[in-house]
């Protein structure tokens, strides 16, 4: 079975969270706030999710995997190791300045760069894009999407036309432009870029005319 994956943007800091199916597996990545959507979805699918994967520790990606581990009691929540403390801290995951003090739950994994994630028969690759927070990860499958393309979702690391801010507690701006530069950019150019906000993108046009990271 192909890769299949969705796009659902939630809450009101317009979050892409992704859903990736695979064979007879489902994993939710980034689960944003007000989850309601994500919910429907999956329920007209009749899916059953069984990893919540996070790209970063920041409120506004973990914020509906309560509701999903709720619903789907088998689903394993997957954090980035160096973030794993943020779910636990509103002030450390950026909740508490827009007044919301979320806490997530317990990771039940903790992931790190260079490792890989199966998802039915897809392989994800676990890059280091840390920068933006502590422990920033993006996930890399070489043969899903289009034929040949790959597909790598960079959280809030790479956007269209940006990169993840680095005026917040955690960040590292030099970091992050090497990660990106090294670890994302190094990818092919028809890599299609799903990012943690805004529209996706690919490598290639990113290389060419990223204002943060590309070509000079």
């Amino acid at each position: 079975m192909p890769v299949e994956i969705a796009t659902i943007v939630l809450g009101p800091l317009e979050t892409n969270t992704y859903v990736i199916r695979c064979d007879e597996t489902c994993a939710v990545v980034d689960p944003g706030m007000s989850p309601g959507a994500l919910l429907e979805y999956l329920a007209g699918k009749d899916a059953q999710v069984d990893l919540i994967l996070l790209t970063h520790g920041h409120g506004d990606h973990f914020a509906g995997a309560d509701q999903i581990k709720a619903r789907h009691g088998g689903a394993r929540l997957c954090c980035p190791a160096a973030d794993a403390d943020m779910l636990g801290d509103a002030e450390l995951n950026m909740s508490a300045s827009f007044g919301m003090m979320l806490i997530g739950p317990q990771p039940d994994e903790l992931l790190a760069p260079g490792g890989v994630i199966s998802i039915g028969s897809s392989q994800w690759q676990i890059l280091d894009t840390s920068g933006h927070s502590p422990g920033g990860i993006s996930y890399y499958c070489s043969d899903a999407g289009p034929p040949a393309a790959g597909v790598v979702l960079t959280g809030d690391a790479l956007f269209c036309g940006g990169i993840g801010r680095t005026d917040i507690p955690g960040a590292q701006y030099d970091l992050l432009v090497k990660n990106i530069r090294e670890q994302l950019l190094s990818l092919p150019d028809r890599t299609k870029v799903l990012p943690g906000h805004g529209p996706a993108t690919t490598i290639g046009r990113e290389r060419r005319t990223n204002p943060f990271v590309g070509e000079r």
